[in-house]
């Protein structure tokens, strides 16, 4: 009888452990030591690394998977191969890998691989190498890896190369072997073809042994500026540069990536936001972009600003923006934008990627599932920045993400959101779905929660989920709990459908010097009503109609103007009817929606007028 009442708490104490883990939250930790030495005369580099893997899941692993991004810049690649089968594809690739020769590929290989000192099986299957582990790696166990590894820089393409079309020499982005992500729903060793990424947080190390002359910048804090100079030295501080090269040595804490630029020519100014991190600038020695980089300092600081107080305080010592690279492309702790611009469009290419800091690598949700949590929040915060920044005042700053949105929606090739971002049918209708719609999501939930709460969602959203890649399902239950709404509907019908949202005024008929309007749901999608109503004697009053399936109402928009709550619209009803005291000669018009933030495709037969 002992033995078996001593098997039953047995039983249910590892079933406990079991739910634990099954519903608590965890994720894996990586910590890289790199010392990499580079030859700035072939673009070849040589290099270690030691990388110790915290296995904090609830799973034993018998396998890793590093992604070799590099190797993605050769003829025959699954990025080449893609590019030139895509009905539109990226005019920065086209056909450009394919022609690419022997000293113009990239490249990362792989020369030797240990486990805890023992050799290990391993593969290289394009951008990804497979690796088969001497020994499982049991949950809460660590595990050594230890590799040498070398690789040659691609011609400047996408994100990373060399020599881009700015003469910048180096834009070292993706250019190590990286450990893959492994989470709840397990490995994420996808191909590199075109789109984003997802990476393990973790300590880095890294030290880069480099031609003298080159000035460096980019993720880390650089940990020996008094060998180094190049501006990065305290004033008065005495720099001796010993031998043709320099070993620049950069630590990064709780990030998921390192990045770094290198050219000769760089230019480095230093500026400190009040009360917050440092921000560096690197840019070509260029006398037809000097004064505009200079120019963006003040608005860097402003926007830095900005977004510490609209999402969370920058948790960072330090932001670098840094020439290079092809666009602008987002960094932990620095972006790569490429500099030979109008100042507009330095700033707002600053903006934007700068924005990507909190939702990409901050909150790092798994962009090539929810590519559209990460740019379109980012295109959302950093066109009302830019409003506000460059004192723009428009009303309106969303308009143009909102016409995106609606060439997407009537253009015959949307897919839905849910779509991974390599698997979209073409570059056009990913633009716009991870972009576009992704910021409409946004600015639409204040429309339906109401602007205070949306303010309050991404704040909150912010605090609990920094450093712990939320999905979807995660931002509604906080925008749930801040609003008192169930949102199930809107994350449902928004991102895994193609549903669109139209409403009209179907009729408008007066009885009695009452008037009756029947308001009709035409498109697939529902949602909650704002319908404004103008007098002749100038009044103007509105009539909220609360969806059903959201259970709840939001606060009046306009305080100061009268509004009504009338019963909820069942989804189902393809007609509603609202009732107005007055006759149909003292309304002057009825409109659905005066905010312009309900995203109706069809916007023609959202009003009447006399």
């Amino acid at each position: 009888m002992m033995i078996k009442k001593i098997a039953f708490i047995f039983f249910i104490g590892i079933y406990t452990i079991l739910a634990q883990n099954n519903t608590s939250y965890w994720q894996q930790e990586v910590d890289y030591t790199m010392k990499v030495d580079m030859n700035v005369e072939n673009f070849q580099y040589q290099g270690t690394q030691e990388l110790i893997y915290s296995n904090n899941s609830p799973d034993t692993l018998y396998q890793v998977f590093y992604h070799l991004y590099f190797n993605a810049f050769q003829p025959g690649s699954e990025m080449d191969i893609r590019s030139l089968n895509f009905p539109d594809p990226d005019p920065r690739v086209g056909n450009r890998i394919s022609k690419l020769k022997p000293d113009e590929i990239g490249y990362l290989k792989v020369s030797s691989l240990t486990q805890n000192g023992k050799p290990i099986t391993y593969e290289t299957s394009g951008t990804v190498l497979e690796v088969k582990l001497d020994k499982p790696v049991l949950p809460g166990e660590k595990a050594t890896f230890s590799m040498k590894f070398n690789g040659q820089v691609p011609l400047q393409i996408r994100r990373s190369g060399r020599n881009n079309k700015e003469g910048i020499a180096l834009s070292m982005t993706q250019w190590y072997p990286k450990m893959a992500e492994y989470d709840f729903e397990g490995w994420h060793a996808h191909p590199y073809i075109a789109r984003e990424f997802h990476g393990v947080w973790g300590n880095f190390d890294v030290t880069i042994n480099i031609d003298k002359k080159y000035v460096l910048g980019g993720t880390g804090y650089l940990q020996n500026p008094q060998e180094i100079g190049h501006g990065y030295e305290k004033p008065g501080t005495k720099v001796t540069k010993k031998g043709k090269k320099l070993s620049w040595h950069f630590k990064a804490p709780k990030v998921h990536d390192f990045a770094w630029t290198a050219d000769p020519e760089y230019l480095h100014d230093v500026v400190k936001v009040p009360n917050g991190p440092t921000l560096h600038f690197l840019y070509k020695n260029n006398k037809e972009i000097i004064d505009k980089w200079k120019d963006l300092q003040p608005k860097t600081v402003e926007l830095m600003n900005y977004f510490s107080e609209k999402i969370g305080k920058y948790p960072y010592e330090q932001y670098s923006v840094l020439q290079g690279g092809d666009g602008g492309m987002e960094y932990a702790m620095c972006t790569l934008i490429t500099g030979e611009r109008s100042f507009g469009s330095l700033v707002g290419v600053t903006a934007h990627e700068m924005a990507h800091s909190w939702f990409q690598h901050i909150l790092a949700t798994n962009e090539s599932k929810h590519e559209w949590m990460d740019e379109g929040f980012t295109s959302y915060i950093s066109t009302l920045a830019m409003n506000e920044v460059m004192k723009q005042n428009n009303p309106n700053s969303l308009r143009g993400i909102y016409g995106g949105y609606y060439q997407l929606a009537t253009s015959g090739i949307e897919q839905p959101q849910t779509t991974q971002a390599d698997r979209y049918m073409h570059n056009a209708a990913y633009g716009a779905s991870a972009y576009s719609k992704g910021a409409v999501f946004l600015s639409q939930l204040g429309y339906i929660i109401g602007e205070d709460n949306l303010a309050k969602t991404i704040k909150r959203y912010f605090d609990d989920w920094k450093f712990k890649h939320p999905t979807p399902n995660d931002f509604k239950r906080v925008a749930e709990k801040v609003s008192g709404m169930q949102l199930d509907w809107y994350l449902t019908d928004w991102t895994q459908t193609t549903n669109t949202i139209d409403y009209g005024i179907k009729e408008i008929t007066e009885n009695n010097n009452r008037t009756q309007v029947v308001l009709e749901r035409i498109g697939q999608m529902p949602m909650p009503l704002d319908v404004y109503v103008e007098y002749k004697d100038s009044t103007i009053e509105s009539f909220y109609i609360p969806l059903r399936m959201m259970r709840a109402e939001k606060a009046n928009p306009i305080p100061s103007m009268k509004r009504t709550v009338l019963a909820d619209w069942p989804w189902t009803n393809p007609n509603y009817y609202l009732d107005l005291s007055k006759s149909k000669s003292e309304i002057k018009s009825i409109t659905i929606d005066i905010s312009n933030t309900l995203a109706d495709i069809n916007p023609s037969n959202n009003s009447f007028s006399e």
